[in-house]
């Protein structure tokens, strides 16, 4: 691989992040993982790369929202799951697709703080949907 890495170095971890969608009889296995990328570093980079596609979620942090002391210190515009038409209902889905573009030109503190602020004026995911004007 560019970046001076050895193919045969990421095929054990690549098995292993594998083994959340191998697991027989059914059910699930979920792996957590993180990845420290833009630090300069090509290596990193490549390594990341490398396993990004085998997740099927991303959360971004962020420096900023993190420095202005608002947790979780998500960018909520880079962050999210794929397939996630599979997991929620086309009306949630709906809404979700609302929230984003929202979301989006708000900036990365200025989005997650308007979240929050909304979020906690509800006492569920489903509530917060339901007060969605859409």
């Amino acid at each position: 691989l560019t970046g001076g890495v050895d193919a045969n170095a990421l095929q054990r971890p690549k098995r292993f992040f594998g083994a959340a969608r191998n697991i027989e009889e059914g059910g699930s296995l979920t792996i957590i993982a993180t990845a420290l990328i833009e630090t300069g570093s090509r290596m990193d980079e490549v390594i990341f790369e490398e396993f990004k596609g085998t997740g099927n979620s991303e959360i971004i942090l962020d420096r900023k929202v993190s420095d202005k002391r608002v947790f979780p210190a998500i960018d909520i515009t880079r962050s999210g799951t794929r397939k996630e038409e599979l997991l929620v209902s086309p009306a949630d889905l709906s809404k979700m697709f609302v929230l984003r573009r929202i979301l989006n030109p708000m900036g990365t503190v200025d989005s997650m703080e308007f979240l929050l602020d909304k979020l906690r004026g509800t006492k569920s995911n489903a509530e917060f949907f339901n007060s969605m004007n859409t």
